[in-house]
């Protein structure tokens, strides 16, 4: 099948409508091919030739293979399962004379403008009694349900120059007329239990629909949710497709990047720090030999990137700004928005090299600031060697974005280059 790989994706992504879905999707990925699921709560037993993963809160995931024999350090890769969307609040039925709206609040820095006037749904997770337990489903309302319409432009003239929108007012979905029962009974039919068996729930927006390939050749991705489960898939691909290189290989999908990963399952927290120790711990390292292992790590943090814009390249710094289709980005920040230094940038573009795969750069214009991502905030309490890549898009935090179909079959050769080799 043409374009095989992108169309995947395309299928990952409509499958993982919230950040709770891309975990358990990941989680089934990663059963099927023989890793072994591990629980904080519980004792673990790792040993060499080991393919293993833990999660926690639902939202993050650690895969980790260790070599059967050991001779570096741990080789790193981390990208995020969450995106821009609106949060469902705990009383979400916003009831008038004539109309059911929802209310939400925004997660994440969102082009709020893209979510008017198209279908959309409710996904998430409920935590329900059952047995004496709380036991938590995940739930996706499997329909078009919902509706944030825009005001006509006869009632507003000066829409096309330019809107500020308030969450609070313009951005609350229509479900339904003024006999609605409102969206607990819908979201407790879909998750199959009873509604008065739900104790709390994350539930979110979702745009309706699969991505499609576009342009003259197929050559562009149009999907939601392309930053940053691109990344997150591309990795996890050349994770599970590389050979064993002597380092402990170990794939991260983190939650919460968009609203700073300061969360128990975020970049910024333990996870990542407490899954390394207890890894050499269960190998028989002591603290020493942990703190040698990380001295000789490295961490590719992957999080997608700025192309230049066709229509406003005033936007781009020219001579550091990407294109579609025309290789992985590093990405460069003076203020450390970005981990990448001379030394992480070498060790990446030598392992692009040894792939084939071509890379590009990307630093902001000088006077405008860009996004920080998960290398500097994971480096906190995991220092290593780290670069910052990502894959180059159009409408970062759009609801639906665009992004090239080589570029990512490009990532895809290059971290299973990556995480095969001895670094």
């Amino acid at each position: 099948m043409q374009h095989a790989p992108a169309r995947e994706l395309l299928h990952f992504i409509k499958n993982s409508p919230t950040c709770y879905h891309v975990t358990e999707n990941i989680r089934q990925k990663l059963l099927a091919n023989g890793y072994t699921e591990l629980s904080e709560r519980e004792r673990w037993e790792v040993a060499p030739g080991g393919k293993y993963f833990v999660r926690r809160n639902g939202s993050s995931t650690i895969a980790f293979r260790v070599p059967k024999t050991l001779n570096g350090g741990f080789t790193m890769a981390a990208a995020h399962s969450d995106s821009p969307a609106f949060r469902l609040k705990e009383h979400p039925d916003r009831r008038s004379a004539h109309y059911v709206q929802l209310s939400t609040e925004k997660y994440g820095g969102m082009l709020m403008s893209t979510w008017f006037d198209r279908p959309l749904s409710v996904a998430g997770r409920v935590f329900v009694r059952a047995n004496g337990e709380i036991v938590e489903k995940l739930v996706s309302v499997d329909r078009d349900l919902l509706v944030i319409p825009n005001v006509a432009i006869h009632m507003n003239r000066t829409a096309n120059d330019g809107m500020k929108y308030l969450a609070n007012i313009d951005t609350l979905p229509l479900l339904g007329g003024k006999d609605s029962g409102g969206i607990l009974p819908i979201v407790a039919k879909a998750a199959d239990v009873a509604e008065n068996d739900i104790l709390g729930s994350d539930l979110f927006l979702y745009c309706r629909g699969e991505g499609t390939l576009l342009g003259e050749n197929e050559e562009y991705i149009l999907s939601p949710k392309l930053d940053d489960l691109e990344c997150a898939c591309g990795c996890l691909e050349g994770f599970l497709a590389a050979k064993e290189s002597g380092n402990i290989a170990v794939c991260c999908i983190f939650d919460n990047e968009e609203v700073g990963s300061s969360t128990k399952q975020g970049a910024g927290s333990t996870f990542l720090r407490d899954t390394l120790r207890r890894i050499a711990l269960c190998l028989g390292k002591d603290e020493q030999e942990l703190q040698m292992m990380l001295a000789r790590s490295f961490l590719v943090s992957a999080d997608n990137a700025h192309a230049q814009h066709p229509n406003h390249g005033e936007y781009a710094d020219p001579d550091n700004c990407p294109y579609m289709n025309e290789g992985v980005v590093i990405k460069f920040n003076a203020n450390q928005r970005y981990a990448t230094d001379g030394r992480s940038c070498a060790v990446f573009r030598a392992v692009c090299e040894n792939a084939g795969v071509p890379t590009q750069v990307m630093s902001n214009r000088s006077d405008l600031a860009g996004g920080s991502t998960l290398g500097s905030i994971s480096d906190t309490l995991v220092p290593v060697s780290t670069v910052d890549i990502g894959l180059p898009q159009l409408a970062m935090h759009s609801s639906w974005e665009t992004a090239g179909v080589q570029d990512y079959e490009f990532l895809i050769r290059a971290m299973t280059e990556y995480f095969g080799s001895a670094l």
